[in-house]
């Protein structure tokens, strides 16, 4: 256990000081990665028509997932006949489209900012490798010009490694977002088709 830190300590050594930033970085995306995951659980597993009709026809199970939550509440502003339907189905079930999209941008700035953080790094690491050149004190070091660059270039391949794995997962869930945006969308159509409102 002790070497692994001592190998950590010395990965932020070679880094520099764009290292702390870049864990900074992985730690939120990481975290708002894994909030996006638990927001958007489906619930149970059965079609969408048929969850609503247990809904309205007064199925109390707790729900479980995001299209639970959506068709309990739609059929309750329903039941309670509220007017007009749209609307208020529209305003009951806003706040879970802003649930499924929390952290959303925050994960999109870190994918797009931690190369970047990466490449700064590295240019950084070049400057003072060539300037090290004027005393030659790079060469006192193991691997001479070969080896300060390459202490260079591992900021740019830690900003790609904290980037890409946030970059396909946040793709990932993305789409799965847009799914349960389009399914919650059919369930306010099968409630105002079930109580003869299709408009506003």
């Amino acid at each position: 256990m002790h070497g692994l830190f001592d190998q950590i300590r010395t990965y932020f050594q070679q880094g520099g000081f764009v290292m702390w930033p870049l864990l900074v970085g992985a730690a939120l995306m990481w975290y708002g990665l894994g909030y996006r995951v638990f927001a958007l659980r489906r619930g149970v597993r059965m079609p969408v028509r048929l969850l609503v009709e247990r809904y309205l026809e007064g199925w109390d199970r707790p729900p479980e997932g995001v299209l639970d939550a959506a068709a309990q509440r739609a059929a309750q502003v329903a039941r309670e006949g509220r007017r007009p339907l749209r609307r208020q189905l529209d305003d009951a079930l806003a706040d879970l489209h802003d649930e499924m999209s929390r952290f959303r941008t925050l994960v999109r700035a870190i994918v797009t900012v931690a190369p970047l953080t990466g490449l700064l790094g590295t240019v950084a690491g070049m400057i003072e490798t060539f300037d090290s050149l004027g005393d030659m004190s790079l060469y006192s070091q193991s691997g001479g010009i070969a080896g300060g660059i390459s202490q260079a270039l591992f900021t740019t391949q830690m900003g790609l490694v904290v980037a890409v794995p946030g970059l396909f997962i946040g793709r990932i869930l993305s789409r799965k977002q847009q799914s349960l945006e389009m399914e919650i969308a059919r369930i306010k159509d099968l409630i105002c088709a079930r109580f003869a409102e299709a408009g506003p």
